[in-house]
């Protein structure tokens, strides 16, 4: 028991207490009717770690909630119409795609976003990416499974492939966001992941700090893929953000070179409106 647990343990059970009656005490405060294994273990690390609510940083309130509902409120959820190739929200119903979409080519077969990226979006996805709050893919894929899930499996996806990160960067992060969000959406919706469907080959310089030329060039060579089963046609790749499409873009060719059929995107944040 490290000292963080004996801090709260020393507050959670009166003085006088020792050894295993103090510990007996401790679950029977932490799990009501003396559960054990890992109920018990579970209820403890709430204690230790509660959940933070997505928008706020906070402990997430009421108890159980993925995010507050208030701070719910603030978010800036995508709304139909939607380009049909990018996700990004529209300004015409009668428009298939947003203008960007309509200007160049693209390998993506469709997507769906979640969110503008907003300044709450913004702070949202720092502490995801950067800040050690993993768990904020909990809310971000019941929050797409809820509002796509059926659009999604209407387009019968084998598979859910995250975007590869940067190794370098993944090392400092300690995990790569967009396959942890994949493998929470592929939870809800039932589809296997496949991590290592793609792999970035080089370091390639951070894409917020480039244009779209420039993002693109960045790319070409970087990612390429990998390792994943035979008879593999359609997938779902999965990103924490979509802005200029590069990234996407590098991922469903490289997807498509390799034999698959069709690639649609999934983003908890888009950025920019047509």
């Amino acid at each position: 028991m490290g000292n963080r647990e004996r801090w709260i343990l020393e507050r959670l059970v009166p003085e006088g207490s020792s050894g295993q009656k103090r510990d007996s005490r401790l679950w029977e405060r932490l799990v009501p009717g003396g559960s054990t294994g890992k109920k018990r273990d579970s209820r403890l690390l709430e204690l230790l770690y509660p959940r933070r609510c997505p928008v706020c940083g906070d402990v997430a309130w009421p108890k159980g909630a993925l995010a507050c509902p208030e701070c719910r409120r603030k978010l800036a959820f995508i709304e139909e119409p939607t380009c049909k190739r990018c996700g990004r929200e529209i300004s015409a119903p009668e428009m298939e795609f947003c203008r960007d979409c309509a200007s160049r080519k693209r390998s993506l077969d469709g997507a769906v976003a979640l969110l503008h990226y907003d300044a709450a979006a913004r702070r949202s996805i720092a502490g995801f990416k950067y800040g050690g709050r993993p768990e904020y893919a909990d809310f971000y894929a019941e929050e797409l499974a809820r509002r796509y899930g059926r659009q999604l499996l209407r387009w019968r996806p084998q598979a859910i492939v995250p975007v590869p990160a940067d190794r370098r960067r993944q090392r400092v992060r300690g995990y790569n966001q967009a396959q942890v969000l994949a493998e929470r959406l592929g939870a809800a919706l039932h589809l296997p992941v496949l991590p290592q469907a793609l792999i970035r080959r080089r370091h390639t310089l951070a894409q917020k700090e480039l244009g779209p030329a420039a993002r693109q060039k960045n790319l070409e060579q970087a990612i390429e893929i990998y390792r994943y089963p035979p008879g593999l046609a359609r997938v779902l790749l999965a990103d924490d953000i979509y802005t200029t499409g590069s990234t996407a873009e590098a991922c469903a060719r490289a997807l498509k070179k390799a034999g698959l059929r069709q690639v649609y995107g999934v983003w908890v944040c888009v950025a920019g409106a047509d």
